[in-house]
């Protein structure tokens, strides 16, 4: 009972506080005000060809901290009726271009309406200064994307999923656990961003001098150049170069997926655009993740730590490099952990030369959770 007095409290002060309640068109209206133009590119030029099985038209969309995000809409031709919808970003530091557009048609083509976005500060999308990025705005990027894909007319809300990839897979995972109108997720060759933010690659650097030293030099980077770039892939390559940054070269770097637009394919982040990450760790209620989830990784990715980790969290509620403890996941039956053998951490973003992402699994698992 008391609980519930402190909440009606709380009600009525805010609504005290607003002293004319908002109509439905002067929200709108206030939308359309906070919409920002953006000089959107109409030529096809992705890094893969266009499928003659979907329709493929540019959108854009308003979040909640009033950016405008530029998305590629593809839809399966010939379809009708509602259909389940996905949304889709990914890699950290990529653009709709590369892997993300490549994942949207895949599943276009099998049948669902599906969103590529450029997150905020990036690509196409609105937002200064350039590439920058928060834990709270690229979840709101992905809550902004169901909002828009729940709106269409061929969409049904209640059928409605994600797909993470690398760095946004970890961001999959944190929208998941935050908007419960994401019925499926997907994190692929996922990154925990908060995770290698504050402790490194492999946690190497998982103590309190690391983190000090790192906060210190990022206080004195904020005072004499805010603005400087860095956190591309390194080019040319060192002949010493550990094989992920190969990998990461051979799909950045080359025609395979380079594009101008790419953070990680010409000069990367801002220094301090991610700062905030450094703090944050993001996947602390994934455990209560009540709809189902693929988390995805190759057996010889770098990064499959990462999705292990996060996976067994999200099940049992603990894992190892996390230092928190929760209770274990209500509905764990509908988790599951795909291991791809031979697959590198890359090979996921366009499937590599062993064509190792499973498409027809990606749409199955989404047929069956969205219904």
């Amino acid at each position: 009972m008391k609980k519930i007095l402190i909440y009606a409290a709380v009600v009525a002060l805010m609504t005290a506080c607003n002293n004319q309640p908002q109509t439905t068109e002067a929200t709108e209206t206030k939308k359309e005000e906070m919409k920002q133009e953006l000089n959107l590119t109409q030529e096809w030029d992705k890094v893969f060809p266009l499928s003659d099985k979907v329709n493929h038209r540019k959108v854009t969309f308003e979040t909640q901290y009033g950016l405008t995000l530029a998305a590629d809409l593809y839809t399966p031709k010939d379809a009708e009726g509602k259909l389940a919808a996905i949304a889709v970003s990914g890699p950290f530091g990529a653009v709709k271009e590369q892997s993300s557009g490549l994942y949207a048609m895949r599943m276009a083509e099998r049948g669902f309406v599906s969103l590529a976005f450029d997150p905020s500060y990036t690509g196409e999308s609105s937002g200064e200064p350039r590439r920058t990025a928060s834990p709270d705005i690229n979840t709101e990027d992905f809550m902004a994307a169901v909002d828009f894909l729940s709106k269409l007319d061929n969409v049904d809300a209640e059928r409605v999923g994600i797909i993470g990839i690398c760095g946004w897979g970890g961001i999959a995972l944190n929208a998941a656990a935050a908007d419960t109108r994401i019925k499926a997720t997907v994190a692929s060759t996922m990154y925990d961003m908060t995770r290698i933010s504050g402790n490194g690659y492999f946690d190497s650097e998982d103590k309190e001098e690391s983190r000090h030293d790192a906060r210190e030099a990022m206080g004195k980077q904020r005072l004499s150049d805010p603005t400087a770039m860095a956190g591309g892939v390194i080019d040319p390559l060192p002949d010493e170069a550990p094989q992920f940054v190969k990998d990461y070269h051979a799909y950045y770097k080359t025609s395979r997926g380079y594009h101008a637009r790419s953070g990680n394919s010409n000069d990367g982040w801002r220094v301090i655009g991610t700062q905030a990450y450094a703090s944050s760790r993001f996947l602390y209620y994934i455990n209560e993740i009540r709809s189902a989830v693929l988390v995805m990784h190759g057996a010889e990715a770098h990064s499959r730590y990462f999705g292990e980790a996060a996976y067994q969290y999200m099940v049992e509620g603990q894992a190892e490099g996390y230092n928190f403890i929760g209770k274990p996941n209500p509905n764990p039956e509908n988790k599951q952990l795909l291991i791809i053998p031979g697959a590198t951490h890359c090979d996921l973003y366009d499937g590599g030369e062993g064509n190792y992402i499973p498409w027809d699994t990606l749409a199955e698992f989404f047929t069956k959770n969205l219904k």
